[in-house]
């Protein structure tokens, strides 16, 4: 946000903050192969996000954050089982189940027992268990980092508000195919739906959690599962 955009919304009564809350989790938005591989149709070059988002990955980890993923992919052959939103994005056939394309990006390091949540439209949480999961751990942050920022990341960013959760958007761990739609859609999350923070302040939050214990349910380790 330009000094010129934080005046005007600020002037309007936009552009607060929602600052973190008792209990963050980390989801990481579709940083799957077809995405972070730049030669495929909806990929583009991430390669410095991918790295921000290991880095904050890792932080979490070590404080015993909850972490998930998702990805996108389709089981029907004709990818009907993406409605009409194949009509818009006809690329949207690279993303068959099972595929190497759907597979989170190896170079998150992801583990075990984090989860990955499957989707079939943007937000993470149209059409899966996401909102469950974070009700059953208590969780009221979602520390969001992936891609596209204009795309999948806005909508789950918008979808968290409506629940009731505060979205941190991790601006140097969030990329889109287009700088252009990177930086509108950073404008637009921080001015209406988001805080927007540095990698730095992400890492220095979470670092300041304490570590699990047994049977702490408000800290503990995420469940092993697929969604």
């Amino acid at each position: 946000m330009t000094r010129d955009d934080e005046r005007f919304y600020l002037e309007r009564g936009m552009g607060g903050t929602l600052g973190y809350g008792e209990q963050p989790a980390v989801i990481v938005i579709d940083f799957a192969r077809a995405f972070t591989n730049p030669a495929r149709a909806l990929g583009g070059d991430l390669a410095a996000e991918l790295r921000n988002a290991r880095a904050l990955l890792d932080a979490a980890r070590v404080a015993g954050c909850p972490v998930y993923f998702t990805t996108v992919a389709y089981e029907e052959e004709d990818v009907g089982d993406a409605g009409v939103w194949s009509r818009k994005i006809s690329a949207l056939s690279d993303l068959r189940a099972g595929s190497p394309d759907v597979e989170i990006d190896p170079a998150l390091g992801r583990r075990p027992d984090e989860p990955v949540l499957v989707k079939k439209y943007a937000s993470a949480f149209f059409g899966t268990d996401l909102l469950s999961r974070l009700t059953a751990r208590r969780v009221d942050t979602l520390i969001i980092a992936g891609c596209t920022t204009s795309g999948c990341v806005r909508a789950t960013a918008v979808d968290a508000i409506q629940h009731g959760l505060r979205p941190i958007v991790v601006l140097e761990a969030v990329g889109d195919r287009s700088p252009a739609a990177h930086a509108q859609s950073i404008v637009d999350l921080r001015a209406k739906y988001a805080d927007v923070v540095s990698l730095d302040d992400a890492v220095e939050h979470l670092g300041r959690m304490r570590p699990p214990v047994a049977g702490d349910a408000g800290h503990g380790v995420p469940a092993a599962g697929t969604g």
